[in-house]
């Protein structure tokens, strides 16, 4: 997580690391106060998140959010 939120960000590629981890990574987030966002375009990952039912847990951003400015 970044000091500015309580948003995780980071790059993973699905096709080898699977679900599990995605879910995993989110319940670690989830315990530390946070929340994992999923960022892509890759429609790929689109429709594995809806066969897997993972939609609604992880409805997937088009480009990562703002992050407010540090006062």
């Amino acid at each position: 997580m970044t000091p500015e939120s309580d948003e995780a960000v980071g790059e993973i590629d699905l096709a080898t690391a699977g679900l599990r981890v995605l879910c995993r990574a989110e319940s670690r987030a989830q315990e530390r106060g946070g929340r994992l966002r999923v960022v892509t375009d890759s429609l790929r990952l689109h429709r594995l998140l809806r066969a897997s039912g993972l939609w609604l847990r992880f409805p997937p951003l088009l480009g990562f959010p703002e992050f407010p400015e540090k006062a």
